[in-house]
């Protein structure tokens, strides 16, 4: 109990000095209020004493209000796979602009940017786009309980799908109004009791290869192959929700485990850093999408196809080729093992879980399966760990989400490494022993 007591005053520090630290982003936010609730248009942004206002970014460095200089190693919670102003994606938005961008009607880029999707990830036949992951979520659920003529959706605790299907601490309120059937992640026992139980009311089953916003906690191969066999026994379609972790691999996390869902939702990053998700799968089903056939299903956006998403999707994805994409996770690996090396050697409870170039500081010890796990964390020394972190020119989630970009360089992962060594010894005490 002492350490907790000590762990928070040394947050109140903290917080102290950075709120004396951050004037004008203070003043920023005391303006928002009068005309946004709480001053605040996205809620994972918030955090007190008031959040920071960041005015430039270029490559993997961040600049706020008051002239602080960053190292980003949050990327937009994935969105920022290429850094900030990639000269190949500004180059391929400013020849969008020149030619128009509110076109109403067909253009090229859009089976262009669906050819590559097509070809990079296992399970799509054929995809479509939409403006944000969540939208993807919505619209393959949508799809899975009209073709099924089925009502339920089994999803997990702790996942999040879009800011109406999420189910951390219960599920939120505003959540879409679905039928949901709440499993464990990793739970195999758990969830196919769950799914068998239900097999004749269950549309689809959605799940996240590696919880992002749960945690960057990874699904393990014989969990995610259980629920392949058992959805495929039962006429159940199966949805990765791959919005965060389709940078994890050349194809996927799909790819990685060679487990192929039915279908696949994506977003972040696939729109170069512009607002886009895609949603697709097998030719069975994306097929009630095709309006050449009697009672298709309607799908409207005005957006899902323009041209500056679309022709920074195309360009960004250029970039991020196989090799590229091998490359940038194995970087990734070695940072998240070097982490852990270092509180290793301490024996203190704090450990980084991920995959690749996603990764997330969890304040206890022993193994994470699920955000359950996660519950015996000490929320203090995670927010203390936010702010020290931000103190010394890091920029992360306050949740302790790390996402390394292609601009991180082997220098930039360096100077976290020593910024997280020089936090455990400055905070060694307040951090309880792991057990023996």
């Amino acid at each position: 109990m002492i350490a907790s007591i000590d762990a928070r005053a040394a947050l109140e520090e903290a917080q102290e000095q950075y709120a004396s630290n951050n004037p004008k982003s203070s003043a920023h936010y005391a303006e928002a209020c009068s005309v946004l609730p709480g001053g605040n248009t996205r809620t994972v942004l918030f955090y007190p004493p008031f959040p920071l206002t960041m005015v430039r970014g270029k490559d993997s460095r961040l600049w706020d209000a008051d002239g602080h200089e960053y190292i980003d190693f949050l990327g937009e919670y994935t969105a920022a796979l290429y850094g900030h102003s990639n000269a190949t994606i500004r180059s391929a938005i400013h020849h969008a602009l020149e030619n128009g961008i509110d076109l109403g009607s067909h253009n090229a880029l859009e089976a262009q940017l669906a050819a590559i999707l097509c070809a990079r990830f296992p399970s799509l036949d054929f995809v479509r786009f939409s403006n944000s992951g969540t939208e993807a979520n919505l619209m393959a659920l949508s799809a899975a309980r009209a073709i099924t003529k089925r009502a339920k959706l089994l999803v997990f605790e702790g996942a999040y799908h879009g800011g109406i299907l999420s189910f951390s601490n219960g599920g939120s309120p505003i959540n879409a109004p679905f039928e949901f059937l709440v499993a464990r992640y990793n739970d195999l026992d758990h969830t196919i009791s769950l799914l068998e139980r239900n097999a004749d009311d269950l549309a689809a089953v959605i799940v996240e290869p590696m919880m992002g916003a749960g945690g960057c906690i990874p699904a393990e191969k014989p969990f995610l192959q259980a629920l392949r066999e058992a959805t495929s026994a039962n006429g159940i379609v199966l949805i990765f929700d791959e919005v965060m972790t389709s940078r994890l691999g050349p194809g996927g996390l799909q790819g990685i485990h060679g487990i192929v869902p039915d279908m696949t939702t994506l977003g972040k990053y696939i729109g170069g850093g512009l607002t886009c998700g895609a949603f697709g799968g097998r030719a069975a089903i994306m097929q009630y999408f095709d309006a050449r056939q009697p009672g298709s299903f309607a799908h409207a956006g005005t957006f899902n196809n323009n041209v500056l998403t679309l022709s920074a999707g195309i360009a960004g994805m250029s970039l991020y080729t196989p090799d590229v994409a091998l490359q940038h996770n194995v970087r990734g690996d070695r940072l998240r093992h070097r982490l852990n090396d270092i509180v290793k050697r301490q024996r203190i409870a704090m450990q980084f879980t991920g995959i690749g170039s996603m990764l997330n500081v969890h304040m206890c010890s022993g193994p994470i399966h699920n955000p359950a796990d996660t519950a015996r964390a000490n929320k203090d020394l995670a927010d203390l760990f936010f702010f020290e972190l931000l103190a010394k020119g890091f920029w992360l989630a306050r949740r302790g989400m790390i996402v390394l970009s292609l601009t991180n360089t082997d220098a930039d992962c360096d100077q976290l490494s020593a910024a997280v060594e020089s936090f455990v010894d400055q905070y060694r005490s307040l951090l309880a022993p792991e057990p023996a």
